[in-house]
């Protein structure tokens, strides 16, 4: 019995039969592995491209950090935040009705203004935060359902491009822990392209840089 399978691979065969032996095949694709950037401007690029995206972009020391926060959400006159349950307490803003995760409900997470995360990395390239729902990451749903997210970034943690994240997630993978990569806010568009905003999670998302290279008090926004 003839399978599905020996039947398609058949009419390949049947329509390359005049193909010659000696004519090429296509030329094996070729992408880069590795960034041949410095890490200065592998930050300066990883900030132009997140900006791409209408994502705010700021850099502080750690220990300038939550009051760099503080003032961010201040701004956006958020009041209730979600962490998740591990969340660095010395990345906490103070002012601010915090809840630790543990164990909201979904009805809870989504009445939050906001979620705040560190991420596991971010690739240079494409503006892009990889959350391995590790340590400080929380749950994937504490990223989906608020609608405000500021996700703390260290430094050493932006990569420059594609391969190099899915190379440092191995072992993730291997633990069986999901990804999430987060390029922007969430967004989409229909055939149309009529672009809607928050659907699949949260319309506004800010990044802070953990850079002990970079001054005190100075905003790159």
């Amino acid at each position: 019995m003839t399978s599905a399978k020996d039947t398609i691979l058949g009419r390949i065969r049947q329509a390359l039969v005049d193909v010659p032996e000696t004519e090429a095949g296509p030329e094996a694709w070729r992408f880069r592995q590795r960034s041949t950037e410095d890490h200065s401007a592998l930050l300066d690029r990883f900030t132009e491209r997140a900006r791409g995206y209408k994502v705010r972009v700021e850099r502080a020391t750690r220990a300038e950090a939550p009051a760099r926060a503080a003032r961010i959400l201040a701004e956006a006159g958020l009041v209730r935040l979600a962490l998740p349950a591990d969340f660095p307490v010395d990345l906490a803003p103070e002012g601010f009705d915090l809840l630790r995760d543990d164990g909201l409900d979904n009805a809870t997470i989504a009445a939050c203004d906001g979620v705040l995360t560190t991420c596991a990395c971010a690739i240079a390239e494409t503006g892009t935060l990889v959350l391995d729902h590790g340590v400080g990451q929380g749950r994937r749903k504490l990223t989906l359902l608020p609608d405000y997210h500021l996700c703390f970034v260290e430094a050493s943690a932006i990569l420059g491009l594609v391969p190099e994240a899915v190379e440092r997630m191995q072992p993730s993978v291997a633990a069986g822990r999901p990804l999430t990569f987060i390029s922007g806010p969430s967004a989409t568009s229909d055939i149309e392209l009529n672009r809607v905003e928050g659907v699949h999670g949260p319309r506004t998302l800010v990044v802070v840089i953990l850079d002990e290279a970079f001054p005190n008090e100075t905003e790159t926004h």
